[in-house]
């Protein structure tokens, strides 16, 4: 308060979700606050120039929803007002991440029963309200079983080949003939669209294509922005085999033995103890920077090798070095503060130099470890779409 305080402008202050946007910063700290601050309302500053700042175009700070499951929702509204719901994708990484870099699955897989009719009701009404007629993308937050809207699309979204490969639905097929004067029902009766929202007995992941080996220098930490210029999909028995068909698919294919480096945020080393312990319990040696590898080691899991900061010779190796070396099959790298950071983009740009897969949120390496024992241990077959929805 004292740092918003002391700059002088108008600040609108509201407890909401970071979309993005131009000039926009997420902070962690006073110290980063103060920082970023100080650069918007500079005379050479972000906003300097765009108009600078004023008491018509104000600095708006939103506060995250952390630990939040994002939500994305594909519908159809036709002239008469019924609606046909065809997917609910949950994301893989929490909200936070642009849902255009965030993987999703469809069906959701930790969603509860009482959450899923909201989200059907509040796609409706949203629809309703708008008057849509055609397609509809509702993206939301789940944050213990409280739904929050983030934005409503009256659209075709990126989402709805996905949906429509995942479920079999010719979606956009369906958009058009209800755009025409088509209903819904009559659609229904030439089995087009199913009477409720397709649940497959099989799981569909949808990966996000990033171009990070054509920009090797370019930090590969996921936020609001999107990055993502294409996508892949992996289907599967179950979340692991999907998750793992849709990273190989994306470049980045999971390994089954070796070791995995862990650099962890000081808020993610409770969570990450039971990832880390499962990947010993998969086989796998594990690395670690002394903070991180301290905290684990307290908690019973061994870690084989300690790793110095970027740049320091007092451990022999740094994490850059190692990585280089061939050494790490895999990286979870979760920063958090400036300096933190600064040190997690070399880490994570040696992983894009050296195609070694990199986790840069719990969420990803919660799923990476899922992949990894799933396909470990049931293998994966191959079939086409045309098996899947004949």
């Amino acid at each position: 308060k004292a740092i918003i305080k002391n700059i002088g402008y108008p600040v609108l202050v509201r407890p909401s979700y970071v979309l993005g946007g131009r000039a926009m910063e997420i902070v962690y700290d006073d110290t980063a606050l103060e920082r970023v601050m100080t650069d918007l309302t500079s005379a050479t500053g972000s906003l300097a120039r765009e108009g600078g700042v004023s008491q018509s175009r104000p600095i708006l700070l939103d506060r995250f929803l952390e630990d939040a499951i994002e939500v994305d929702v594909d519908a159809v509204r036709d002239a008469t007002g019924d609606i046909f719901v065809a997917g609910i994708m949950e994301h893989v990484e929490e909200a936070g991440v642009h849902s255009g870099d965030s993987a999703c699955t469809l069906p959701p897989q930790s969603l509860s029963d009482s959450v899923l009719e909201r989200l059907h009701d509040y796609s409706a009404r949203i629809a309703h309200e708008l008057g849509v007629v055609g397609l509809i993308n509702v993206q939301y937050a789940v944050k213990d079983d409280e739904v929050f809207v983030l934005e409503a699309n009256p659209r075709a979204s990126r989402t709805v080949p996905f949906v429509a490969k995942a479920t079999g639905v010719p979606l956009a097929q369906v958009a058009l003939e209800v755009m025409l004067g088509v209903t819904l029902a009559q659609l229904r009766e030439r089995r087009v669209v199913p009477d409720q929202t397709p649940v497959p007995e099989y799981v569909s992941v949808k990966e996000a294509v990033l171009p990070f080996n054509r920009f090797p220098g370019v930090d590969t930490l996921l936020g609001p922005e999107m990055r993502s210029t294409g996508e892949v999909m992996g289907i599967g028995e179950s979340f692991g085999i999907a998750f793992a068909k849709a990273q190989l698919g994306a470049g980045t294919g999971l390994p089954h033995e070796g070791q995995v480096f862990l650099s962890l945020a000081d808020s993610d080393k409770v969570a990450g103890v039971a990832i880390a312990q499962k990947l010993r319990d998969l086989g796998f040696a594990l690395a670690a920077t002394v903070g991180t590898a301290g905290f684990l080691r307290s908690r019973g899991v061994t870690v084989d090798t300690l790793v110095g900061k970027i740049g320091a010779v007092d451990l022999g190796v740094d994490a850059v070095s190692l990585i280089a070396s061939g050494e790490v099959n895999m990286v979870i790298n979760t920063p958090s503060g400036r300096s933190a950071r600064a040190d997690g983009a070399a880490i994570r740009m040696a992983c894009t130099v050296n195609k070694v897969a990199c986790m840069t949120t719990l969420s990803a390496a919660q799923a990476a470890v899922v992949g990894i024992a799933d396909t470990r241990e049931r293998g994966w077959r191959v079939a086409s779409l045309q098996e899947l929805h004949q």
